[in-house]
């Protein structure tokens, strides 16, 4: 039999196992928006955890990641991933149980715009529309940076166009997500985790093996300059197209740049945006009992540990294997797909090819839900027609998953698109527009609504005018745009918040009620 066509019967079958979970939690989904959006907060802590990390890391892990280390070496991914193991720990430590406990203190708040307006016991909805706009903006990029991943999939895989292969990856996230809502979607992510995993384990101990061994690797890495250094980084030398120059059949390399400490706070920044990421903490909001976070933390912490080392070490190997099969910052993203194809027969191949599909649906039907959910729980249910029926918001729901659905596949036309790229932008802007106001809500009494609104849009325009703007003037602004946007919405809120009214008497009480424990 064909190799191609055995690989696709094995993403076709996992594909089936996906849809058959959608269609399994399609009656209990359309029961209500609750249970829709939040699943009823029925979750238990392995799915919770599990589904919680699974929809954060997407393709990027398996795709964008590796190629990082692939293309520049150790530092700038290694950073990361240590910046996001931080972050995750002190996300689930500090955040997750005051947030479970506030969302229902907060009027049974069931999405994040919900939670934010019921806080601060809003009449007018300003907050919820201003963070509503704000999900739809960033997670429509991101869901396009899922789409570019699926795209680079099926046309590395299939020989086939790049757009139509996005196109129809995009479809089938779609049709899913429209199916089964967030129970479903959760299902399938604690799913789809396991393959991630294990998709990642069973390569890097295969492409150890071919390598020689871990003696091998670092004698290679070590002969590229700043390659398998923490405070260096390797400088491909490319023509004008961005294209690696080749000597003799081997890739050529620059001098090693300087890697400083301020480049190093930069790439952990990166963990701050856990603390404002909307498919993380909706399952804080959504475990079944408080008391299993621990719990949840623990296994959480096992998965994030093991999948970012070895995604890292992934292209660290694929480097030795296959130096010169992979020319441009773009394709390099691909070296996880280059490794499965090389390494492992056909049928296997392609489970683990769905190991990359599953990262890319359990994130993005994630995205489009929180998206559609903002919109029409919040903004058309939430400010314009606050009577509507929970029928007509389904409905909106669904329209709002189309309209998101083809805006991502025109962001993600670009077959040259960087999936680190997109998705930093993303994480940025998530990070900076609702983490510190995250933490200020839950932690300090004062915070109040003008200091609430203040760091929500402080920190947005930050992250595009640092972006768009300063980070072209380099040096000191080439860093992160997280952590400088993150800064400056933090002073905002304090700032403003002390120049203005305190809150009220029932904020305060509904602050000191969550601190000591009550949910009612």
């Amino acid at each position: 039999m064909n190799d191609t066509i055995q690989i696709l019967i094995a993403m076709v079958i996992y594909m089936a196992a996906v849809i058959m979970i959608g269609v399994f939690y399609a009656k209990r989904a359309n029961k209500s928006s609750e249970e829709y959006f939040l699943g009823g907060r029925s979750l238990g802590p392995w799915v919770t955890a599990m589904s919680a990390e699974a929809s954060d890391m997407s393709g990027w892990l398996l795709m964008g990641l590796p190629g990082v280390a692939y293309w520049c070496g150790l530092a700038d991914a290694a950073w990361t991933a240590i910046g996001l193991a931080v972050g995750t720990y002190f996300n689930w430590l500090i955040v997750s149980k005051r947030l479970r406990r506030y969302s229902v203190r907060a009027n049974n708040s069931i999405t994040l715009p919900d939670f934010f307006s019921n806080r601060f016991r809003e009449k007018n909805k300003h907050i919820m529309l201003l963070s509503a706009l704000f999900i739809l903006i960033f997670f429509t990029v991101y869901a396009a940076s899922c789409f570019v991943t699926c795209g680079k999939l099926f046309s590395t895989l299939f020989g086939t166009s790049y757009q139509a292969m996005l196109i129809v990856g995009a479809v089938f996230v779609l049709v899913y997500t429209l199916l089964g809502g967030f129970l479903a979607e959760s299902i399938s992510d604690f799913m789809q985790a396991i393959v991630m995993i294990t998709a990642l384990t069973v390569i890097v101990i295969i492409g150890v093996v071919k390598a020689g061994g871990i003696g091998s690797i670092i004698d290679n890495a070590q002969q590229i300059p700043g390659f398998l250094e923490f405070f260096g980084l390797a400088t491909p030398a490319v023509d004008e197209t961005g294209k690696q120059l080749l000597e003799a059949g081997k890739p050529v390399f620059g001098a090693a740049a300087d890697y400083g400490i301020l480049t190093i706070f930069s790439m952990m920044a990166w963990g701050l945006g856990y603390f404002g990421m909307p498919q993380v903490l909706l399952r804080f909001m959504a475990i079944r009992k408080e008391e299993e976070l621990k719990r949840s933390r623990r296994i959480a912490m096992v998965w994030v540990v093991i999948s970012l080392a070895v995604a890292v070490f992934i292209g660290i190997v694929g480097r030795q294997l296959f130096p010169d099969a992979l020319l441009t910052k773009s394709s390099a993203e691909s070296i996880f797909i280059t490794m499965s194809q090389s390494f492992l027969p056909p049928i296997l191949a392609g489970f683990v090819m769905a190991g990359i599909l599953a990262a890319t649906i359990s994130s993005s039907d994630s995205y489009l839900l929180i998206a559609a959910s903002a919109f029409s729980k919040n903004v058309f249910q939430g400010v314009f027609k606050k009577n509507a029926s929970d029928k007509q918001v389904m409905t909106v729901s669904r329209i709002t998953l189309l309209v998101l659905t083809a805006i991502g596949i025109v962001v993600a036309l670009d077959e040259n698109s960087v999936i680190f790229e997109i998705v930093s932008f993303a994480w940025a802007g998530f990070g900076a527009t609702f983490g510190p106001i995250m933490i200020f809500s839950l932690f300090w009494k004062r915070v109040n609504k003008p200091g609430a609104i203040a760091g929500m849009v402080s920190g947005a325009f930050m992250v595009f005018f640092w972006k768009l703007v300063l980070s072209k003037i380099g040096g000191v602004f080439a860093i992160y745009e997280l952590l400088p946007a993150f800064i400056f919405s933090s002073v905002c809120i304090v700032v403003v918040s002390l120049l203005t009214k305190a809150p009220s008497k029932e904020i305060e009480e509904d602050f000191e009620a969550v601190r000591a424990g009550k949910c009612e």
